[in-house]
This record gives structure tokens, C-alpha cells and sequence, in this order.
């Protein structure tokens, strides 16, 4: 089956994406995401920034959007965030 509206095809190039970083709170995401995503030669787009406590306050999901010109850029994403030794999961 294949749908009529080519937004529901999967992911168009280029794009803004979201990403999602979680990790321990404490651990200083809200500055790492960004820093990152940067450093892996993405635009993000800071504006878009925000976090989310887990319920017991020891988890934080850090949420951004950032530009990505190809797959390989929106894979190079995640990688540079798994890297990362604070952030546990990415989405």
C-alpha cells in the first residue's frame, strides 16, 4: 500500500528534523545536545530546544531540531549523541 501524500512516504532531504537526547538529569544535556550536534556539522536550530524531567526527576529528555541536507546527515546525528558518555538513548 502506498500513500497519496508524499509526507507519509518517510523522510524528505533536505529537512528539519527533531532529535531527542535522554540521559541522567544533572549531567548538563541542555548544553551538550546543542554543543554536539554542532560539532558533527549540523544547523541547529537552538530555539527549538527543550526539556522534559522524567517523573522522579533523575532523567531529562533534551528535544531539538537541526538541518539535515542528506541520510548521512541525519545519521550522523544520532551518532554523535550515542557517543556521548551522559546521553543513554537518542529518538
Amino acid at each position: 500500500m502506498t500513500s497519496e501524500n508524499p509526507k507519509e512516504q518517510g523522510f524528505s532531504f533536505p529537512g528539519v528534523f527533531e532529535i531527542t537526547a535522554m540521559g541522567a538529569a544533572g549531567a548538563g544535556l541542555e548544553t551538550a545536545v546543542p554543543h554536539e550536534l554542532t560539532q558533527a556539522g549540523l544547523t541547529v536550530l537552538h530555539e527549538t530546544l527543550s526539556s522534559r524531567a522524567s517523573s522522579a526527576g533523575r532523567f531529562v529528555s533534551i528535544s531539538v531540531r537541526f538541518k539535515a541536507e542528506s541520510r548521512a546527515d541525519y545519521e550522523a546525528a544520532h551518532h554523535a549523541l550515542r557517543a556521548h558518555p551522559e546521553i543513554k538513548w537518542t529518538l
